[in-house]
């Protein structure tokens, strides 16, 4: 495929190019391997991944809110199961047997599965997060000429009576 290329000599998308990104993020969509998806359309493994990428990063809508489905869906699958492991009941085990208490005692649960579940939760929360913008920055919009006069005032307020202690404390640092 021959780069098609603008005035100012750079790449510039045919309506091919971006049907065959699309295309390729609609069968990443489906869980192929980039290895799959090159074979599929005829490219290297490479250019399927950095189709992929293009039609992710140049939003074509349709195909690449497929693959953040099914990415969320993924991550739904993943928390169930470590909300299953996170409520199921653990035993301490040594040398293959269950630790007891005493002799004849309740099992000693093990806490250890239930924490690593909850912290594999949090990951999995941070990644549903980042996927869905959540964690992006947020814009402050800040009165610079209202800020600068509180801040005056402030001053002034602290100032005002640190005139009196200033003159006491001139003769002092006169004789030092």
């Amino acid at each position: 495929m021959s780069d098609a290329r603008g005035g100012n000599g750079r790449y510039t998308r045919s309506s091919r190019t971006a049907a065959r990104d699309a295309e390729a993020c609609r069968l990443r969509a489906q869980n192929l391997t980039y290895a799959q998806i090159g074979a599929e359309l005829g490219i290297s493994k490479s250019q399927a991944h950095d189709a992929v990428r293009r039609a992710l990063r140049d939003t074509l809508q349709e195909p690449a809110d497929e693959v953040r489905k099914l990415e969320l869906l993924r991550l739904d699958e993943l928390a169930q199961l470590a909300r299953r492991v996170m409520l199921a009941t653990h035993y301490v085990v040594s040398q293959g047997k269950v630790v007891r208490l005493r002799r004849g005692g309740a099992p000693l649960e093990d806490d250890t599965p239930v924490l690593q579940a909850i912290d594999r939760l949090l990951r999995i929360q941070e990644r549903r997060a980042r996927l869905l913008g959540l964690d992006s920055p947020q814009r402050v919009s800040i009165d610079a000429q209202q800020l600068g006069e509180d801040l005056k005032g402030l001053i002034a307020a602290l100032t005002e009576g640190d005139d009196d202690d200033l003159g006491e404390d001139k003769p002092d640092d006169a004789d030092a």
